[in-house]
């Protein structure tokens, strides 16, 4: 199983989609799945220019020279696409929305064929409802069901709270934490086994550190802590 795994977030491997997004790729590689990860960040990829011309003038072929001559085979031959991105304006970050775009060769025409291929989505929010990834969610199903049914949306890792999960790592308390990362590399074990993510697991990733009240009450008075040091 060939995986390639694009991390959208700007933090890269320090931001809390890399707490959820490494274990579940080190679970697919203690599997036996090839993996490779990607920081969108440290790619030179523009925006689609929507001129078309990988439709009519050079079918199958992106116009502009850039990282995305690299990214594209590896994409067109990956039998699991793994997109990682905090949210952001209820969607996912630029850049990575840029490297979606410009796929358009790739899902559209096709540089040799295209597989039939799964897509997973890892996403953290500070948010504790789970419903502020539902915009996620519904991009990444309307990118993955082909009328052909080549593709296929086949998971989601999706963690909210995730500010408040790193401050309890920083706090030393890291009895619940040590369970989503655990469930996480189960979830990578289990992907590459059955090509689905259990419910059981998903819920373990994405459960309630704490009431939503007392969440959100916390956080207030992080923030105020924040205000007090930026005056001193």
């Amino acid at each position: 199983m060939k995986v390639i795994a694009i991390n959208g977030s700007p933090r890269m491997d320090n931001g809390n989609t890399a707490l959820i997004l490494n274990p579940f790729l080190e679970g697919m590689k203690e599997a036996g799945a090839d993996v490779e990860l990607f920081f969108a960040r440290k790619l030179n990829v523009a925006p689609c220019n929507g001129d078309m011309s990988c439709w009519f003038k050079n079918p199958g072929v992106c116009g502009q020279k850039d990282d995305m001559q690299m990214l594209l085979p590896k994409l067109a031959d990956a039998d699991v696409v793994v997109w990682a991105s905090p949210v952001y304006y209820s969607g996912i970050t630029g850049p990575l929305k840029n490297i979606m775009d410009r796929q358009l060769p790739i899902h559209v025409l096709g540089q040799g064929g295209m597989k039939k291929q799964k897509a997973v989505l890892v996403s953290t929010c500070s948010a504790w409802e789970l419903s502020t990834f539902d915009p996620l969610l519904l991009h990444i199903n309307a990118v993955y069901s082909r009328p052909d049914g080549g593709s296929e949306f086949a998971a989601a890792l999706l963690r909210p709270m995730a500010e408040g999960m790193s401050e309890m790592i920083k706090a030393g308390e890291t009895g619940l934490v040590e369970g989503i990362f655990q469930a996480a590399k189960d979830a990578g074990r289990q992907f590459v086994k059955d090509g689905r993510v259990s419910k059981e697991t998903q819920a373990k990733i994405s459960h309630a550190l704490m009431p939503r009240d007392a969440y959100y009450k916390a956080a207030e008075a992080m923030v105020e802590q924040i205000k007090k040091s930026v005056k001193g």
